[in-house]
């Protein structure tokens, strides 16, 4: 939908990030979809993103998956710039999913914590009170 516009950064590899899309596409959104692993990320782009969510380049770092661990990114001497450094070079270190809408942008774990940013909640005929994660896990709006 143009009139509110829904932007993921997707990892499809990554249940969170199914399900988080699902709630979306549940809602009646069309979002755009961006798989940062084929994409990449830019300096810039991280540092807006990081800012609109409110937290520092640890916070939005994972280590899950990646390689954090081999770079030596878990010393806390390192600054948030050598941490970006980083996650332009590997953009798998970035944590997903991240969700941005016109009511703001979140890192949204658990998946549940894209509700708030959606104008409208998802629609399952089957069930409209709730939605099934791809797990089993029930999640009500």
């Amino acid at each position: 939908m143009t009139d509110f516009p829904v932007t993921i950064y997707h990892n499809p590899d990554c249940g969170t990030s199914r399900n988080v899309l699902a709630m979306i596409e549940a809602a009646g959104y069309a979002p755009t979809v961006i798989d940062y692993r084929q994409t990449g990320w830019t300096r810039e782009q991280l540092e807006r993103l990081f800012a609109a969510i409110g937290l520092p380049a640890r916070a939005m770092l994972r280590d899950k998956g990646t390689p954090a661990a081999e770079l030596r990114l878990g010393d806390p001497a390192l600054s948030d710039a050598a941490l970006i450094d980083a996650m332009v070079a590997h953009p798998i270190l970035v944590n997903r999913p991240i969700v941005a809408t016109p009511r703001g942008t979140k890192l949204c774990r658990p998946s549940e914590t894209v509700l708030p940013l959606l104008d409208r909640q998802p629609d399952r005929p089957d069930r409209p009170d709730r939605f099934v994660k791809e797990d089993g896990e029930i999640v009500l709006p």
